[in-house]
């Protein structure tokens, strides 16, 4: 997965406004990020990651644990790094999406309310 492949999957969600540029560029839905890219930044292989939320720390450890993810520096609880290098696109799709969505249903009503649709993702 490229940089290009992961900024396309993120501007496809309603309402998902890309933040940076930087070290850190993030993706955001009502002003809260769900996705952020980070060149180089996991510390074992240096090779570029995706930072994303899971529906919950349960799930987060999971991923860990079974090799699928692994704990991104400065981020806590259900969040996850995912390295590009070999990242399967449809598993991509589906860890943002769901990010996407856990940090959509946490916004106000007021602020999903002025969000265009979300449709099936």
């Amino acid at each position: 997965m490229t940089r290009a492949d992961f900024d396309d999957l993120c501007a496809a969600l309603p309402g998902a406004v890309r933040s940076g540029p930087g070290e850190l560029d993030s993706w955001k839905v009502g002003g809260k990020m769900f996705a952020c890219w980070g060149e180089g930044a996991t510390r074992e292989t240096n090779t570029d990651t995706v930072v994303v939320a899971t529906p919950d720390r349960e799930t987060a450890e999971m991923l860990v644990e079974a090799g699928a993810a692994h704990r991104p520096p400065y981020f806590r609880g259900a969040w996850v790094g995912l390295t590009l290098d070999g990242l399967d696109p449809d598993e991509a799709r589906h860890r943002i999406a769901a990010s996407y969505g856990r940090v959509r249903a946490g916004l106000t009503k007021k602020a999903q309310a002025e969000l265009p649709p979300m449709e099936e993702i």
